[in-house]
């Protein structure tokens, strides 16, 4: 049963973390930096606002739903070893897992938990922004890639099968 469920799952997992590079790719792209070039208050008011509005049924559905499919595929790949699929299947989920969801966990979260504490219009906010800008696009720049690779995988697995 496990083997004929085990494709919808990987392309669950590819459709997920496609559009999850996507949103990422579209800050590290654009997002940040159109962010960062109006005045500071504006661009922490506006971060602020997306950090809330980012907390939707929609966004955490394909969010966590990947996590919890790459964590199916997981278990899937360690049971199914002798599958000449599986060490993939295993790389695309701990991309997704480690890249994607830890690091949002470890490393944007936090930042995002330190701006909305921010008034916008103090004057030690400008030089909080400066740092939440640079440190929040790196780890952004790691999840885009992470998700990215995760799906190339994912997509290279069903062409194999």
């Amino acid at each position: 049963m496990i083997e004929k469920l085990t494709p919808f799952l990987i392309f669950c997992a590819a459709l997920g973390s496609g559009l999850i590079a996507g949103l990422f790719f579209a800050f590290s792209s654009f997002v940040m930096n159109a962010l960062y070039r109006i005045p500071p208050e504006q661009g922490i008011s506006a971060m602020q606002s997306i950090n809330s509005a980012v907390l939707n049924r929609l966004f955490l559905t394909v969010f966590m739903g990947t996590s919890l499919v790459c964590m199916v595929l997981v278990i899937i790949s360690l049971f199914n070893w002798k599958d000449p699929n599986a060490i993939y299947i295993l790389a695309g989920s701990l991309l997704y897992l480690l890249g994607s969801l830890l690091v949002t966990a470890v490393c944007n979260v936090p930042l995002n938990d330190v701006l909305a504490k921010v008034m916008a219009t103090d004057a030690e906010s400008v030089g909080l922004w400066k740092d939440y800008h640079l440190k929040w696009t790196v780890w952004n720049h790691v999840r885009t890639m992470a998700s990215f690779a995760a799906l190339t995988i994912f997509v290279y697995v069903l062409w194999r099968m």
